[in-house]
């Protein structure tokens, strides 16, 4: 391509990268950022979480992800929040840009290039049927940077610029396997899951083809070890509150979406075989393939209760590629065939549908800026309370909540930890799922939660008690608070108060 199209692409994907972020919104510290960030926070501030880095530390020190974010701030003198914000930013694009490329890969004309990149900068926040997914979060992590990563491996699926060619009219070279393995060996460097099906999607994709390529190291980096550790009581209790987990705790609307996406796929095959769309045809059919392999492996380690310890590794978490490329070529063929170069179609088509994705974000986020720029003060008063904690009480500090606290109304899924930098006693909604990976920390985890059941009847003697018992010396209440602590700092819905 020369260098003025080049150029365009740039921009126009900028542009797209810009709108994606007006329609999807940002948000910092939210959802699995309460793994996450703590873990780059400690990275920066060894002294920081003396008392809670078990629940956060196994999941996180596997990977490299971490490193880079407190790399980048140690180096560039920004705030984390800022380099997370920056860091989404450029994975946004860098996922459009793979999205471009394979696009092209696939289909002749432009119109539909760009209307396959614009379906999936207006579907972001689209959730994957079962598995608790989004095509890309509403903040930075680290599976929207496998995930560009692993779109680079697929191109080479797909050599050549003609997408008329046949997949396995060329020869699986050299250079070819390892574009793909060193693609499939970075995105396992920040997410060893998202590599681990990046790498099996790519085996379906490539089966058959001449000189077959044999799995990229990177496919066998799952970290098993874990899995040998026994199934203790609190392994168990953290398992089953993972319901996306366990298919017969599944409602009809997600198999649905599992479901659904197969026959689609199925559809797809049979246009790009009709109309002469090789590639369309041969990525559709071994996607379907691939997915109904991810849901038969999900049957057999959901279902049957001795194979309950495989439940972690959520095999149907590959349907997030799968729902990825699937809408990649349906937008594509919706420019082929539809949108063409008519701007009254492009407009009918994703002006009510970015707004739609507009509208549920500000339903799922009611108490939160649309988007959280870095360095504004947040009104949320949830968020107001843990910077307060952030900057007014000691590293050491150990704190209570509700364990329930980040499905409160008006908290929006921020993480404490992530937020105020302070430890904290075991929650029930994300602490789980680090649970689930890791059993040893499981009977701490079970202790500690059942410390905390019937914590809106607490009184200043329970706050006592579970100081005399675990060491906490804080505690974060919802309004009216609890008669007899003492509490330096209160908003309209939440005080900090220390326990005597």
């Amino acid at each position: 391509m020369k260098k003025p199209g080049r150029i365009f692409d740039g921009l126009a994907l900028a542009g797209l990268t810009l709108a994606a972020l007006l329609i999807h919104g940002y948000h910092f510290g939210i959802e699995d950022q309460a793994i996450y960030l703590p873990a780059i926070r400690k990275l920066l501030d060894p002294g920081l979480y003396p008392h809670d880095s078990a629940f956060f530390l196994p999941q996180t020190s596997a990977t490299l992800f971490g490193n880079l974010i407190a790399f980048l701030v140690r180096c560039t003198h920004l705030s984390c929040a800022a380099v997370l914000f920056i860091v989404y930013l450029l994975s946004v694009y860098l996922i459009l840009l793979a999205c471009l490329k394979l696009s092209r890969r696939l289909f002749h004309e432009p119109h539909a290039h760009w209307a396959a990149v614009c379906l999936i900068a207006s579907l972001l926040t689209l959730p994957v049927a079962g598995t608790a997914l989004y095509l890309v979060d509403q903040y930075l992590h680290p599976r929207a940077l496998a995930t560009f990563a692993l779109l680079f491996a697929f191109l080479g699926a797909f050599p050549g610029e003609e997408p008329g060619e046949p997949v396995g009219s060329v020869p699986l070279s050299p250079g070819r396997l390892l574009w793909m393995t060193a693609w499939v060996a970075a995105a396992a460097t920040v997410h060893i899951m998202m590599a681990f099906y990046g790498a099996g999607l790519l085996l379906f994709l490539l089966w058959r083809a001449p000189g077959r390529a044999k799995p990229p190291a990177s496919a066998a980096a799952l970290p098993l070890h874990s899995l040998w550790e026994p199934a203790s009581a609190g392994w168990r209790k953290a398992a089953r509150t993972r319901t996306a987990d366990y298919l017969l705790l599944w409602h009809w609307y997600e198999w649905l979406g599992i479901l659904a996406p197969l026959g689609t796929l199925e559809g797809i095959s049979r246009i790009g075989r009709r109309y002469a769309l090789p590639r369309v045809e041969h990525l559709s059919r071994r996607l379907a393939l691939f997915g109904l392999a991810g849901l038969a492996a999900a049957v057999v380690t959901t279902i049957p209760k001795r194979f309950e310890r495989l439940t972690p590794y959520q095999p149907l978490r590959c349907f997030h590629l799968v729902y990825l490329l699937l809408f990649l070529m349906v937008g594509g063929l919706l420019g082929k065939w539809v949108l063409k170069r008519s701007v009254f179609r492009w407009v009918a088509l994703f002006l009510p549908l970015s707004l739609g994705m507009f509208y549920a974000q500000l339903q799922l986020f009611p108490g939160s800026p649309h988007i959280e720029w870095p360095g504004v003060r947040d009104p949320n008063p949830w968020v107001q309370a843990f910077d307060w904690v952030r900057g007014h009480t000691p590293k050491d500090a150990y704190f209570a909540l509700n364990p329930h606290f980040m499905e409160l109304p008006d908290e929006d899924f921020h993480g404490f930890r992530a937020i105020a930098e302070r430890s904290r006693m075991a929650d029930v909604v994300k602490d789980p799922g680090v649970v689930t990976l890791f059993p040893a920390i499981g009977n701490r985890w079970l202790k500690e939660v059942t410390a905390l059941k019937g914590w809106k009847k607490f009184t200043a003697e329970d706050f006592r008690g579970l100081k005399r018992r675990f060491g906490v010396n804080w505690v974060v209440l919802e309004q009216p608070g609890v008669p007899g602590l003492n509490c330096p700092y209160q908003n309209s819905r939440v005080r900090v108060c220390e326990i005597p």
